[in-house]
């Protein structure tokens, strides 16, 4: 595998983020180098912080409650959140009430949006809002609260209690893990907090969640997976996590990322 070492350094931290440890070794079979460009490169990243360093590898340097800044995120893996945002939109329909949930692949769902006629959106996210008030057709309820500036989202009693005053047809939802056992997990506790009122403000539980967020659980617990009605995700879901979403009765639509023009559905 040809990568410079920019390259080389995300992929490490990717691995780490998806394993929670890697070895000397593996990196060396994997990228095709010297065990002594892997030691430079776990140097380099522990000097800044991303991991840590251990005999024979290196391990994770943040744990469950760190969260990557919102223009890091909105960064990264942007062609399958842009395809996700894209698909979850088609499910809305003229006249529909919605929530949409703060996030980086929520924003790409709501940019989807300007066709839609008689919408009416509720949201704690800033950026989203800066999105619908170009959309002439769209209401535009914006949760009071504490603002949270690094996510430029609301959170507290007042953005907790805006959810409550509603009774949507629709909520769309993001989350940073997603695993059987503890359902939608968050970094964050007062975004988790949020979540939770918005979940239960809809008819309709659609989460948005791409591949790479499944069987991965972070600090605060959202939801379980019974409260969650379907999931949008890519092409990247394994099998065995699709029997576990089949167990709990979710829908689950799969957007090929390389089709995006003609997404699959699969019911």
């Amino acid at each position: 595998m040809n990568m410079n070492a920019k390259e080389r350094h995300n992929a490490i931290l990717q691995l780490i983020a998806d394993k929670g440890m890697v070895t000397v070794t593996e990196l060396c079979e994997r990228f095709g180098v010297s065990d002594m460009t892997i030691r430079r490169d776990l140097s380099t990243l522990e000097g800044a912080n991303l991991l840590r360093r251990m005999y024979g590898g290196a391990i994770a340097a943040r744990g469950r409650s760190f969260e990557p800044p919102l223009l890091i995120r909105a960064a990264e893996s942007t062609q399958v959140k842009a395809a996700i945002g894209a698909y979850a939109a088609t499910l809305v329909r003229d006249g529909d009430s919605i929530a949409l949930d703060v996030g980086t692949t929520t924003l790409q769902m709501a940019r989807n949006l300007s066709k839609v006629r008689a919408l009416t959106v509720i949201t704690a996210s800033l950026p989203i809002v800066n999105v619908l008030t170009e959309y002439a057709d769209i209401r535009v309820v914006v949760a009071g609260g504490i603002l949270r500036r690094e996510e430029q989202s609301m959170v507290g009693a007042i953005a907790e209690e805006t959810f409550q005053r509603f009774n949507v047809d629709k909520v769309f939802i993001g989350t940073a893990g997603l695993d059987a056992e503890s359902g939608l997990t968050e970094y964050n506790l007062d975004d988790a907090r949020v979540k939770e009122y918005l979940i239960r403000s809809g008819q309709r539980r659609i989460l948005l969640a791409d591949s790479g967020k499944l069987g991965r659980r972070k600090l605060a617990r959202v939801a379980a997976l019974k409260e969650i009605h379907e999931l949008v995700t890519d092409d990247g879901l394994d099998d065995d996590f699709r029997a576990i979403l089949h167990k709990f009765g979710i829908t689950v639509h799969v957007v090929e990322v390389s089709k995006q023009n003609n997404p699959n559905v699969d019911l």
